[in-house]
């Protein structure tokens, strides 16, 4: 059975606009707890983003599986070499842009490595959210495609596994699941650089580091079972009711084996895995309920499926275009020692739009987040009555 489910499609789109709206604060100081990451162990909604997004992928992948297998081996590793190579470039060359940067009151060339205010070497990352996304969605097409399904539930296994033993064994033997104990923050230091990896964190790591790329492939297969097994089984209540229950077991067993392998977003831990592809099923299986059984369509789906259309293009399109913008400056105010302070125009609409709407900065902060899914939302509609689709 071929038939495209809508609601996979709303899901995907939801996902999306849920990573605008966490993505885009108005200011990073002032958010609501559910839309922060958790500092390190735990999940918060914020966390299911990128799971969610990875397990989106996995299940369009098993919907154009078929036709790759149809197309050959040939066919098919050129198409899914092609593919992550694109969205690699494309998130390194969203790290790198807009490739210019102001440097006091001039423009300089964002080189590979400069030297900072602060006299310390920075650099252009090297990874970041959409080269997970490309490298997770290439070995898991691999290993659905060689492995078959059974080969690929034992890939997932085997990895799920295998990382939990090489986070034990090769970390700090006090801590091996903290941000020092963490054993690939050294490959990721050795292989990428200091310079080169994300800095949020007050130290040198990165949270799309290499070793933990490990269990986010398992992500995409999960997303790969859960897409096969809909098409399998059609649209009736045994389906509806299984992915239910094993959304339950999921959720259950990552719990479990968060008492001794931490839920932790940051290091990808297989926990967290387990508990975030529960959660993905229970809430892909109501969206099913909704909408194919339901059929309870209406503003609501169409509100999330225009940003499921093209979804890469406006996750692109919302880190790039901020950064453009900014390179537009003007002064905005001199400061008490009688400096410029600058600003553009999204930083401008925040400051005299939103945050003077409530003396809860958080409600300001909030209120700019939406106005940006808003205006994003503008730009996939416009593209979906265009019938314009931008597909990597």
């Amino acid at each position: 059975m071929q038939k495209r489910f809508y609601s996979l499609d709303v899901f995907r789109g939801a996902t999306v606009a849920f990573m605008i709206l966490v993505n885009n604060p108005g200011s990073w100081s002032n958010l609501y707890a559910p839309l922060e990451h958790a500092p390190w162990h735990g999940c918060t909604p914020t966390d299911l983003v990128f799971p969610f997004f990875l397990f989106a992928v996995g299940n369009a992948l098993a919907f154009v599986m078929p036709r790759l297998q149809e197309a050959g081996t040939a066919a098919f590793l050129k198409k899914v070499i092609t593919r992550s190579c694109l969205i690699f470039l494309i998130g390194f060359f969203l790290n790198w842009s807009p490739f210019i940067r102001w440097d006091n009151d001039h423009l300089t060339f964002k080189a590979w490595e400069y030297a900072g205010a602060n006299g310390n070497l920075i650099g252009i990352r090297i990874l970041g959210v959409l080269q997970r996304i490309a490298l997770s969605y290439f070995f898991a097409s691999l290993i659905i495609y060689f492995f078959k399904i059974r080969g690929a539930f034992v890939s997932a296994i085997v990895l799920l596994l295998g990382y939990w033993v090489l986070c034990m064994f090769f970390g700090n033997a006090a801590d091996p699941y903290s941000l020092n104990g963490y054993f690939g923050l050294g490959v990721d230091k050795a292989i990428l650089g200091e310079s080169h990896m994300y800095h949020g964190e007050g130290v040198a790591f990165d949270p799309e580091g290499i070793t933990s790329t490990l269990t986010s492939i398992v992500q995409v297969i999960f997303g790969y079972f859960v897409g096969f097994y809909i098409q399998q089984k059609g649209k009736n209540f045994d389906m509806l009711s299984h992915l239910f229950v094993a959304g339950c077991i999921l959720i259950f067993t990552g719990y479990a084996w968060d008492m001794v392998f931490p839920i932790n977003k940051k290091i990808w831990t297989s926990s967290y895995v387990l508990y975030t592809t529960g959660l993905a099923i229970l809430v892909l299986s109501l969206c099913i309920f909704l909408i194919e059984f339901k059929e309870a369509k209406g503003a609501w789906s169409r509100l999330f499926d225009v940003f499921g259309k093209n979804a890469l293009f406006i996750f692109f399109l919302s880190g790039f275009l901020p950064r453009i913008i900014a390179l537009f400056r003007w002064v905005d105010h001199l400061d008490n020692e009688g400096r410029k302070v600058y600003t553009s125009a999204f930083p401008w609409f925040y400051e005299h739009i939103c945050k003077p709407v409530s003396s809860n900065l958080k409600n300001g902060s909030l209120l700019y987040a939406i106005c940006m899914i808003a205006f994003y939302w503008l730009i996939v509609y416009y593209m979906d009555k265009k019938k314009i689709y931008i597909k990597v």
